[in-house]
C-alpha cells in the first residue's frame, strides 16, 4: 500500500468551506480506489491535513491519480467550486508505529 500525506494552506476564513465541500472529492478518489485514512482541520495555522492511500507501489497510485486527474467525475466535482487551497505540500510517508 502507498499512503500520501497532503497538506494544504488555506485562505484564512476559508477552512469551512473547504471542509464542507471535502467529502464531494473524497467520493470520487473513493471511485477511482483511494482510501482517505484520515483528514483534519488545522484551524489555528489554516491548513487542511489529510492522508489518502491506494493499493500497490507508488507507481500504481501514480497510475491512479492520472486516471483520477483526468476523470469526468473530478471536473465535475471541481465544476463551480472555488478552492480556498493557496499551496499544496505532497509527499509519500511509511507508518512507523
Amino acid at each position: 500500500m502507498t499512503v500520501q500525506l497532503r497538506r494544504y494552506e488555506v485562505e484564512v476564513g476559508e477552512m469551512g468551506r473547504l471542509v464542507d465541500w471535502f467529502p464531494t472529492i473524497a467520493a470520487v478518489r473513493d471511485q477511482y480506489g483511494f482510501t482517505i485514512e484520515g483528514a483534519y482541520a488545522d484551524n489555528e495555522n489554516s491548513e487542511f491535513v489529510w492522508i489518502v492511500s491506494y493499493p500497490g507501489n507508488i507507481e500504481a497510485f501514480e497510475a491512479a491519480l492520472a486516471l483520477y486527474n483526468d476523470s469526468p467525475e473530478r471536473a465535475e466535482a471541481f465544476d463551480g467550486f472555488d478552492s480556498p487551497v493557496t499551496k499544496m505540500h505532497l509527499s509519500y510517508v511509511e507508518k512507523t508505529l
